[in-house]
Parts: structure tokens; C-alpha cells; sequence
């Protein structure tokens, strides 16, 4: 991983969007500072298409897309995407699954929570299960003392083991049923809101992320960034990011931010 310092003045003048991580990418310890808040301001005003890909519930994503300044939020580790059209005051929600299959699954996983939690001393539902669509999240250290890395694979194998996809974020082993995940979703937003061919046109756009469930998308994005947490993943990382910043959670999305705007600053655009 390079220091983000080294990004090519070039690159960074020619990126047209970012899609960003939020927990511990873009807030800090569980919050979200206005530091990392005003960053997603001034890209705003910049015009560069800023996207949320997170593993947070329908019911947060529904809030963030219609109350900050973003265009889009792809959630629960890719079930769906949100987008707010502010001109006809309408939501657009796009599910990978229909309702019937969800409810199928939800019920399969509210059946495999139960297995995990009597297996796995310590481990807890997410405070904002309630809120969810279409994964289960397992909290391993968000509102709960934190569990070693070999009780956190202990669950993921029981994902596993039922059949289930899981992907391991910074908080939290999220599990479903379905055939996708946050990279395959942004390809699908950025096409259908955005008329963006991400195959063909990934260069001129960043991800920006901390944990090992972002590792798709570090693999897929050429400037991909990790914010400097990602060091804590290091040994659990598939496919690390092109660049990583000196800062850490939303402080260094700040500094993505930055680095990515200055030489529109200093052209006066």
C-alpha cells in the first residue's frame, strides 16, 4: 500500500466519483464528526458523485439518502440501493431480492442466529438488527466486549456451514442468503442511476475503505484507498488497496478528500 501522497496528480484531477465505507472508513469511534460530515459537503460542492457502500441497515440507509449530501447508499453488504430524487421528493429502493424471498430468508437466519449465539459465548445481535431487510449482523465488538479473531471465524464458519454468505466488517459478522455483495451492487446503482459502465470506466473513480469485507472492492478499483485502521486487517486482507492515509476512520476520509480536491482548488474550479 502506497501513501496516499504518491496519488498522481493526474488521477486525482480526473476522478469523477468516490464510493465510500462508513463504519470507521467515514466516522470514528461510532460517530460521525463534522470534520468527515463537512468532507462529503465540500464533495457535494465540487460536484463528484459521492456514494455510501456500507453493511448498515434499510433503516439507517433510508435516512442517510434522503438527509445527506450524497447520491446514493448501497446497504446491508450489497441487498440493495437507496436514492433520493430531491427534485420529485421520491425514493428510489432497488432490492436484489423481492419480498416473499426475503421473508424466506429471514426466517432461516433468525434460525442460524439462534445457533450462533448459543455457540458463541460473548457475541450479540446487533443493536440495529430491527432495522435490517435482508442480512443478520452479529456484533463482535460494537456494543460488546471484543471477541478474538478465532471466535470471529468461528462465526463466520457457522455462516458458513448454514449455507450462508458472510463477510467480516469492523464491527460486525454479516450474514445472508442471495447471490450478492457491495461490489456487484455498486456496478448495478452506478449503471441504472448514473448510466456509469463501472467495467469500463473504473479508473476514474475511488473506494475508499478499512476492513476485510471491502476487500472486493479494493481488488476492483485501481485507486482504491484504505483509511489507516486498515493496518489492524493487514493479515486478513485477500486484496489490500492501491493507497492508505497517514489519518485514521473519518479523519483520513477527510484527507481523501483533500488530496482528491486540491488540484481543482488550486485550478479555481
Amino acid at each position: 500500500m502506497k501513501p496516499l501522497a504518491e496519488l498522481p496528480p493526474a488521477v486525482r484531477r480526473d476522478i469523477r466519483g468516490i464510493f465510500v465505507d462508513i463504519d470507521n472508513t467515514l466516522t470514528t469511534d461510532g460517530r460521525l464528526t463534522a470534520q468527515a460530515y463537512s468532507a462529503l459537503e465540500r464533495l457535494r460542492d465540487a460536484a463528484i458523485l459521492t456514494v455510501l457502500i456500507t453493511g448498515r441497515p434499510a433503516g439507517w440507509c433510508d435516512h442517510i439518502a434522503r438527509m445527506w449530501p450524497v447520491d446514493a447508499v448501497v446497504g446491508e453488504n450489497g441487498a440493495f440501493y437507496f436514492r433520493y430524487d430531491h427534485t420529485q421528493h421520491k425514493m428510489h429502493r432497488r432490492f436484489v431480492l423481492d419480498k416473499d424471498e426475503r421473508a424466506a430468508n429471514r426466517q432461516r437466519l433468525d434460525d442460524l442466529c439462534d445457533t450462533i449465539l448459543s455457540q458463541v459465548p460473548g457475541a450479540a445481535v446487533s443493536a440495529d438488527q430491527a432495522y435490517r431487510e435482508s442480512d443478520l449482523a452479529i456484533d463482535y465488538c460494537e456494543d460488546v466486549p471484543p471477541l478474538p479473531p478465532s471466535v470471529v471465524a468461528h462465526i463466520v464458519s457457522l455462516f458458513e456451514q448454514a449455507g450462508a454468505i458472510a463477510k467480516v466488517s469492523s464491527i460486525h459478522v454479516n450474514g445472508w442468503f442471495g447471490d450478492y455483495d457491495k461490489l456487484k451492487m455498486t456496478c448495478i446503482m452506478a449503471r441504472e442511476c448514473f448510466g456509469i459502465d463501472l467495467d469500463t470506466d473504473k479508473a476514474s473513480y475511488v473506494f475508499v475503505g478499512d476492513s476485510p469485507n471491502d476487500a472486493p472492492m479494493f481488488d476492483y478499483f485501481p485507486n482504491a484507498i484504505g483509511v489507516a485502521n486498515i493496518r489492524e486487517f493487514a493479515d486478513r486482507l485477500k486484496t489490500k488497496p492501491a493507497y492508505v492515509t497517514d489519518a485514521r476512520c473519518g479523519a483520513g476520509f477527510a484527507e481523501v478528500v483533500d488530496v482528491l480536491l486540491q488540484p481543482r482548488v488550486a485550478s479555481g474550479k
